[in-house]
C-alpha cells in the first residue's frame, strides 16, 4: 500500500501547492470579488477536484478487473459431463471419504503450526476466487509456451480465446472439455495472440483416468494436483451436496509431499510443518446445524472428504469459483470456522499405487 501511495504523491504534492494558491488568491481578494469572474472560479474548482479525483483512479487501477467483476452479475458455467465422464473415476482420491480414518499422529502439531485461532477463509464469492471455461466440441487447438517447460505437458490444450485468467498473481486458466473427457490447467496464464497462450507450468488431466503426474512434477498447482475438482463450487451447494474434497492454502509448508500430492513447494524443512497433499477435515464435533442451509452443505463436505493442502499462500485459504450466485451469508458463516476446529487425517492406508490416485474401497 505504501508503494501505491508513492506513485501519487507528485499528485498530492501539486494538489497542496493549488490549494495553497487558491487560499492566498482568495485571502487576498476576498470571495465577493472572485465571484466577479465566474469562469474563472469554476476553473479554480474543478483543478482542485481533478488532482484527487486522479489520484484515487491512479489507486485503483490494479484493481479495476476485480471491481468490474464484482459489479457484473456473472455466474460460473455449468459443467455437463457426458455419459462414461465424471470429475474423475468414482474410486479417486478426490471422491473418497475420509470421516472415519484415523488421525495423522501430528495432527495437533501441524494445526498448531498453521494457526488454530486463525478463521477459515472463504477464498470465493462475486469477485475472488477461480473463473473456469468450458471447451465446446469444435474447440481448436491452442498454442501453448511455457516458461519452464520441463514439467508441463506438452498437450494438446484446447483452450479458448475468451477463457478467463484468475484475477491474481497465480493467474490460473481453468478449461474443462467434457466431448473429450479432458480438464486443461494453466499458471501464471496470457494470452499472446488467437489461439496462442503463455503460461508458466501446465498440465492436462483425463478425468477418466486415475493416473497422477510423474512424481516430482509440478502441475498448475504447487501439489502437483489438478485445481478444479477441489473448488468449492455454487452449483453444487445449491444442489445440497458436494461430493468430493476441496482445496485449501496455508502460509508455510514443509520441504516434502505425500500422497496423492507430487510436488513440493518448500526449501523448509521443520518437521512441525504440514507437506504438500496433506488431507485435513473439519472435525465430527463442530455442529454445523447452527449455519445456514448452504454453509451446512461445505461444513457437511469437510467432514466427510475433507480438504487437501495444495498450495501455499493465505492460512486456511479455501478455494471456491467466481460466481454471483454464492451468498454473503456463506462468507460470513465461514469465517466462523476456526483452524481448531480442523484434523490431519492418515489417508495413506487408501493408498493402491504410488503413482495412482485410486483409492482402496
Amino acid at each position: 500500500m505504501i508503494n501505491r501511495l508513492l506513485t501519487v504523491a507528485p499528485l498530492l504534492t501539486l494538489w497542496i501547492a493549488m490549494a495553497a494558491l487558491a487560499y492566498i488568491v482568495v485571502r487576498e481578494l476576498g470571495f465577493s470579488r472572485i465571484r466577479k469572474y465566474p469562469l474563472a472560479l469554476l476553473v479554480l474548482v474543478l483543478a482542485l477536484l481533478a488532482l484527487p479525483a486522479g489520484g484515487v483512479y491512479k489507486l485503483s487501477l490494479p484493481y479495476q478487473a476485480r471491481i468490474l467483476a464484482r459489479m457484473s452479475r456473472r455466474q460460473s458455467p455449468a459443467i455437463l459431463l457426458p455419459n462414461g465422464c465424471s470429475m474423475f473415476p468414482s474410486n479417486n482420491i478426490w471422491n473418497a471419504r475420509v470421516q472415519d480414518l484415523p488421525l495423522d499422529p501430528k495432527s495437533a502439531t501441524y494445526i498448531e503450526a498453521m494457526g488454530p485461532d486463525l478463521p477459515l477463509h472463504p477464498d470465493f464469492g462475486v469477485g475472488g476466487g477461480m473463473p473456469f471455461a468450458i471447451a465446446g466440441a469444435d474447440q481448436p487447438l491452442a498454442e501453448v509456451s511455457f516458461a519452464d517447460g520441463s514439467e508441463s505437458d506438452r498437450g494438446p490444450y484446447r483452450i479458448p480465446d475468451s477463457a478467463p485468467v484468475e484475477l491474481d498473481a497465480d493467474a490460473h486458466v481453468l478449461v474443462v472439455d467434457p466431448s473429450r473427457c479432458m480438464l486443461y490447467e494453466l499458471f501464471g496464464a496470457a494470452r499472446t495472440g488467437p489461439q496462442q497462450w503463455g503460461a508458466g507450468s501446465g498440465a492436462v488431466f483425463d478425468l477418466r483416468s486415475n493416473l497422477l503426474r510423474p512424481s516430482g512434477w509440478t502441475s498448475a498447482d504447487a501439489a502437483g494436483l489438478p485445481i478444479l475438482p477441489g473448488l468449492a463450487r455454487a452449483d453444487e451447494v445449491l444442489s445440497g451436496e458436494i461430493r468430493h474434497a476441496l482445496r485449501f492454502t496455508t502460509r508455510r509448508t514443509r520441504r516434502a509431499f505425500v500422497w496423492p500430492a507430487r510436488h513440493l513447494a518448500s526449501r523448509d524443512t521443520n518437521p512441525d510443518l504440514p507437506p504438500m497433499g496433506q488431507r485435513f477435515r473439519l472435525k465430527s464435533s463442530v455442529d454445523v446445524s447452527q449455519y445456514s442451509q448452504q454453509t451446512q452443505v461445505i461444513l457437511r463436505a469437510l467432514q466427510a472428504y475433507g480438504m487437501f493442502l495444495s498450495d501455499n499462500g493465505g492460512p486456511w485459504f479455501l478455494t471456491g469459483t467466481t460466481d454471483s450466485r454464492w451468498s454473503s451469508q456463506i462468507v460470513s458463516d465461514l469465517r466462523g470456522i476456526h483452524g481448531s476446529d480442523f484434523e490431519a487425517v492418515d489417508s495413506s492406508g487408501l493408498m493402491v499405487t504410488a503413482d495412482s490416485a485410486q483409492a482402496r474401497q
